[in-house]
């Protein structure tokens, strides 16, 4: 199959203009990029996954804690996935971007189905090892790992550039969709059906992304391309890539801003015991932790309000600097249901960085460099979170919890917009 054929056609032919959207449908979700049968299926794939992986995230550190009885053991897993993510996200960058992309979606999915069925035999067959759990739990990160860069990649060879902002929107509302719905099933099913079976839905609903995947057209490098192979030159030479387009550099660096000083997850238990523990400590905890994913998918629900919109750097900006002040007036709450509506505004404020800053990694990189621009994006994404925990966590412990979250959005405020202001490229871009 030639390129042309894995696309939308809308290299070959002029694009119809848009619909005018009134009334309500201005603000709903723009649902445009469903109308392409190939991005519908790359796009369905992703709803079985995203509730499916969560089944998995939440029986795994479950599991440990049955065997052990530890929370160190817990965390020790989580570094456990994390180290193989981002070695094979940088190098699943480089590949994505020597192969073709639907081969390596094929692939890694279904390494990821397998890994989900032996999560399911060990558990079955009663073997209640750390150490067998820990291994699978890498080799399931080290296929996703290799699976993101490329799904992310091949949004922008099947959709038109103008609807990226929108399929964006999709994806992410899908993914924020499943962080609720995910562990909220899992803490429904577990007592009635057991570990083991938890494992088994989550290998089954892969079975289902591997047909959708297998619909998708072919992807290979296009045929200006030059080719390569996938190792460390290349890995480093998107780097180089990076660092020579500031407007990408500075996508990447609003991340980082954002959830490293202003993610402040793991002073939530500390905040659920000391200052709402009025409310319940247990429902305090719960409603904070789902706080910032709720908003996120109210934020895609309505993303029509924005998906259209045209300077997307200063949508990043905004959306940060959003995103530090929503989380400074979470911390400045005395009352658990107002640091839940801040942190809900905070979730719409990340969504809105997230929509377009996947737009811009997409547009802005040509598609020989996409690959490798989303293996970074990956591990910017799994890694700032957690180097936010170690900052939060000591934070919180010197200077007291509000005042480590406070000060934490206060500092993504300042940070965003010096770097916004010293360096025009990301304020200037648009599409």
């Amino acid at each position: 199959m030639d390129t042309s054929e894995s696309t939308t056609g809308t290299d070959s032919e002029p694009a119809a203009a848009p619909e005018p959207r009134r009334g309500w449908r201005r603000f709903a979700m723009d649902t445009r990029p469903l109308r392409i049968p190939a991005y519908r299926r790359l796009w369905s794939s992703t709803i079985v996954t995203a509730v499916g992986s969560q089944l998995t995230a939440v029986a795994v550190p479950k599991q440990i804690y049955d065997i052990t009885g530890s929370s160190a053991w817990v965390g020790a897993a989580g570094l456990a996935g994390l180290v193989p993510l981002i070695v094979f996200a940088l190098w699943g960058g480089a590949v994505a971007d020597s192969v073709d992309r639907r081969k390596l979606l094929l692939v890694t999915n279904s390494g990821i189905a397998v890994t989900s069925v032996l999560f399911w035999l060990q558990a079955v067959s009663g073997l209640d090892s750390v150490a067998v759990l820990m291994v699978l739990l890498a080799m399931q990160q080290a296929f996703w790992g290799l699976n993101a860069p490329a799904r992310n990649a091949s949004i922008a060879r099947l959709v038109p550039e103008s609807q990226l902002p929108a399929a964006n929107a999709l994806g992410s509302t899908v993914m924020q969709t499943g962080q609720v719905v995910g562990p909220l099933l899992a803490g429904v099913l577990i007592p009635v059906i057991g570990l083991p079976e938890l494992y088994l839905i989550d290998a089954l609903a892969l079975c289902v992304t591997v047909w959708a995947v297998y619909r998708l057209p072919a992807l290979p490098p296009l045929a200006s391309a030059v080719k390569r192979r996938a190792g460390v030159r290349e890995i480093a030479e998107g780097f180089r890539y990076i660092s020579a387009h500031k407007v990408l550099l500075l996508s990447f660096l609003a991340d980082i801003v954002a959830m490293v000083f202003g993610m402040p997850r793991a002073l939530f238990p500390q905040l659920a015991a000391e200052t709402y523990g009025s409310y319940g400590e247990g429902l305090a905890l719960g409603l904070l932790f789902a706080a910032i994913p709720i908003g996120a998918v109210a934020g895609g629900l309505f993303s029509g309000t924005f998906s259209r919109a045209k300077r997307h750097g200063w949508m990043v900006i905004g959306a940060v600097v959003a995103w530090g002040a929503a989380i400074a007036g979470f911390g400045l709450s005395g009352s658990l249901w107002l640091g839940v509506f801040f942190l809900a505004l905070a979730g719409v404020a990340d969504m809105v960085s997230m929509v377009f800053r996947g737009a811009i990694l997409l547009s802005a990189a040509t598609d020989e460099m996409r690959g490798r621009m989303q293996g970074v994006f990956t591990v910017v994404v799994a890694g700032g979170p957690r180097l936010a925990d170690v900052l939060h966590g000591s934070a919180g412990s010197a200077f007291g919890a509000r005042q480590a979250v406070t000060g934490g959005g206060v500092l993504v405020v300042v940070v965003m917009l010096c770097l916004a202001f010293a360096v025009p490229a990301l304020r200037r871009y648009r599409v």
